[in-house]
């Protein structure tokens, strides 16, 4: 066996660690991934058993979660890595597992499918028996079926005809955007839903995607994530200021205790990391527990005093949630019942780790419209169809500037709030905009003064995806 390359572990890094702002240069670009290098050169062993582990997760979720063909999946996947693709593969439709062998002396990587959460990575040496041993949904919980049911908590009546005039220029504005690095916005958008005043007046998809094909967001999840701590928020599970909000950090003494949930939101937890993926990539790529690799982090600055962009924060955001509820039967079912099904979300899930804790980083799969919904909720400050599903204010805490914000750069780009990307004023948006932001150029701008929601989803390579320039100029096209 020749030695692995350090681009093996490509596709895991770029899915997984850069902001979907870092693509056009506007946001926060992670280091080079310098601790991630430095481990691939010291075990190129390790880094081929990641590269298994996340194609297997990878096909297993787009085959048997998302429905994709196998080209689409492979697509998808990147094609960053020759190397791990020419890795042994076996689909087991029957079971619905995936499982990528990489070495001879060792079990393949196994990735194994679950009703509504997607599939999740057995850990680097686990055997296919471990697959009986993981969570599953509860069977007590049916998942709705709300498509025949009027938008946005179905798809009747979705579309709003706009005057011709705004319609034509709007298209063209679509147009320029399925251009890729040809057409002035550059990125490769396969798909794009634009809503004004609460329904869709633009839809448009890449061939082999549509309205109900799930697709990873990366991570955007992180903002979805900030919505379930919301839920937690408004229903008294969680204070956001309160100190020590996981167990492990509460022994006397521990400097951890300092760490607030606000603090994790605004990803300044202060836990140590030497590049925008680490110790993600344990997780993606490993199969590591959330729950061993970072909530035993340690701390490397003062809680609340500097930016990482550091997705262990986002996960452990979500399994102070999970102890807050202290009932996992309850729990895995929880983002459904609490949020997602409660606004239409029917086709997104969240991935776990094999421990139960979601990945809510970046392991999300959904689509163009579901994010849509989610738009329209926080323009709606978190109340739906009469119910106050997120507190009051929400949307104004997650799109204010955190206090401890990304190093300053040459090209102005945004600012962070929590969990989300703040956009207002750049290319003459408005100063309210704001996005969920993923890697890859996921996106779905809230202009709350526009009352508009923009979503884009890509597979960006190279020059990312302009989302301000194309935000601005499809609010101006929806002019009079």
């Amino acid at each position: 066996m020749t030695k692995p390359s350090l681009t093996i572990l490509a596709i895991a890094l770029t899915l997984s660690a850069a902001p979907a702002s870092a693509q056009e240069a506007s946001g926060p670009r992670p280091a080079a991934a310098t601790a991630e290098a430095r481990s691939v050169a010291a075990s190129p062993r390790h880094a081929l058993a990641q590269a298994a582990g996340f194609r297997a997760l990878h096909y297993c979720t787009g085959l048997f979660a998302s429905g994709m063909s196998e080209s689409l999946v492979e697509t998808t996947a990147g094609g960053r890595s020759a190397r791990s693709a020419a890795l042994p593969m076996k689909i087991d439709r029957e079971a619905r597992t995936v499982s990528v062998s990489y070495s001879p002396d060792m079990e393949p990587r196994i990735a194994a499918w679950r009703a509504n959460l997607g599939c999740v990575q057995l850990p680097i040496g686990a055997k296919k028996e471990a697959v009986g041993a993981l969570a599953t949904w509860p069977a007590d919980v049916l998942a709705p079926d709300l498509d025949a049911r009027p938008w946005p908590m179905g798809d009747q009546n979705a579309v709003a005809k706009l005057r011709k005039p705004q319609a034509d220029r709007l298209e063209k504005v679509l147009d320029q955007a399925f251009l890729g690095q040809a057409g002035p916005y550059k990125g490769a958008t396969w798909g794009v839903v634009v809503i004004k005043d609460g329904k869709i007046v633009a839809e448009r998809y890449g061939p082999g995607y549509g309205p109900h094909v799930l697709s990873r967001t990366n991570s955007m999840c992180k903002s979805l994530a900030a919505g379930l701590v919301g839920v937690g928020v408004r229903k008294g599970l969680i204070d956001l200021q309160r100190k020590a909000p996981l167990s492990e950090w509460t022994r006397p003494g521990d400097p951890r205790g300092d760490i607030t949930v606000n603090d994790l939101l605004h990803m300044a937890s202060g836990l140590y990391t030497e590049a925008a993926g680490d110790p993600q990539q344990s997780l993606y790529g490993s199969g590591a527990a959330a729950a061993e690799v970072s909530a035993l982090n340690m701390v490397d600055a003062r809680p609340g005093s500097r930016f990482v962009y550091a997705g262990s924060d986002t996960i452990l955001a979500v399994r102070a949630l999970r102890q807050a509820v202290g009932d996992d039967h309850a729990f895995i079912s929880f983002p459904h019942r609490e949020l997602m099904w409660k606004i239409g979300m029917t086709r997104t899930l969240i991935e776990t780790d094999w421990n139960g804790d979601f990945l809510a980083s970046g392991q999300c799969w959904s689509t163009a419209r579901d994010f849509g919904r989610f738009g329209l909720l926080h323009l709606a400050d978190g109340k739906w169809n009469g119910e106050q599903i997120l507190p009051a204010g929400w949307a104004k805490y997650v799109s204010t500037p955190a206090p401890a914000q990304p190093p300053a750069r040459a090209t102005p780009g945004p600012a962070y709030g929590a969990q989300f990307w703040i956009y207002g004023g750049l290319e003459g948006l408005a100063p309210d905009a704001y996005s969920p932001g993923g890697a890859l150029g996921q996106y779905a701008m809230i202009i709350p003064s526009e009352n508009v929601v923009v979503v884009r989803r890509g597979l960006d390579q190279g020059d990312g995806f302009k989302i301000a320039k194309f935000s601005s100029d499809v609010v101006a096209a929806l002019g009079r």
